[in-house]
């Protein structure tokens, strides 16, 4: 038989924390309404369409639909392993995205400490404006900005090769060793400053007491970046990094597949690419979506790993979860 005492102690606690919620609700209503419009784009747009998860396991076909389509278990899983080049396809992704991570990774840091250490106003602001502008260009114009520089006959690269007379000069958009650096340094110039956006808010917000007592002790502006503005950074460097460990396997297709050609192709094929050709571009729904499902359980596992080793690493400071 229950204790009735238990009971009547749990309907307390229950009441008691029913009461603080309401209570707080009604205090704070402006606040909880705010919030109700992003749960429910995050509900929409993220939790409605994991019912499409099951397109992995069928062929999908728009007549039957998703319920309706025949269930085939792991065969387009099967199609991704069975290409002869998958391994090439991968390692092409995760050495796009690997890359883009290490060297992306410090810059954003670098720039928002220049620009909180800057005294002079007027040079802070247009150095803000002028880094953040890349960020606004689309990828057909910045691929278009890339051919129209590189081009070896009507572009900008001409006027080096006359000026130099330079005789040998192979194209650098077809070359296979500079594709992944154009690639990358170019991403990084066009999200550099958007990149630093949170760094230099975070560092705004460090106690102008902390440096003043950094220079009463004598600590050198450099040292009181090492001592003061870097260990503020490092929790959101260390979430920056948890959260961007989890798409390294999501090149994007866009640039990949613009900056794509019959000489570069063994390097420039990602997973991304492959699936718009085979999947999505041959009408094979079904494929696209079982590499993509592939992806996103590789990526999670990327991310309780990264998690887990900042979590040893920080003695569980750092963390996310």
């Amino acid at each position: 038989m229950a204790n009735p005492t238990v009971r009547i102690e749990n309907q307390s606690v229950y009441s008691s924390r029913m009461e603080k919620f309401w209570a707080n609700f009604k205090a704070n209503w402006q606040l909880h309404l705010m919030v109700c419009l992003p749960m429910f784009y995050l509900i929409l747009f993220h939790y409605v369409p994991m019912y499409g998860i099951q397109v992995s396991f069928k062929t999908f076909s728009p007549r039957a639909g998703i319920w309706g389509s025949e269930w085939v278990g792991l065969k387009n899983f099967d199609k991704f392993f069975g290409y002869y080049l998958w391994k090439e396809v991968v390692w092409n992704t995760v050495a796009i995205a690997g890359y883009s991570l290490l060297v992306g990774f410090w810059p954003p840091i670098i720039l928002a400490l220049c620009i909180h250490i800057n005294t002079g106003k007027i040079l802070k602001k247009v150095t803000q404006r002028v880094s953040y502008v890349p960020h606004f260009i689309s990828v057909v114009v910045l691929v278009g900005m890339i051919n129209t520089v590189l081009n070896p006959v009507t572009g900008f690269m001409a006027y080096f090769i006359r000026i130099f007379d330079i005789k040998d000069y192979v194209d650098i958009r077809g070359s296979r060793e500079a594709f992944r650096h154009l690639y990358v340094w170019t991403g990084e110039w066009q999200g550099l400053g958007w990149s630093s956006i949170l760094y230099v808010s975070t560092l705004s917000s460090v106690p102008a007491e902390l440096h003043e007592a950094a220079k009463i002790d004598g600590a050198s502006r450099l040292r009181r970046v090492w001592s003061v503005d870097l260990p503020t950074l490092l929790p959101l460097m260390a979430l920056q990094f948890i959260l961007s460990s989890g798409g390294i396997l999501s090149v994007g297709y866009q640039k990949a597949y613009l900056m794509q050609n019959a000489m570069n192709h063994e390097v420039s094929e990602v997973i991304s690419t492959y699936v718009y050709k085979n999947g999505i571009r041959a009408g094979d729904a079904s494929f696209g979506s079982a590499v993509g499902l592939l992806q996103t359980l590789i990526s999670t596992c990327l991310v309780f790993f990264v998690n887990w080793i900042a979590d040893l690493l920080s003695d569980g400071e750092y963390g996310v979860f």
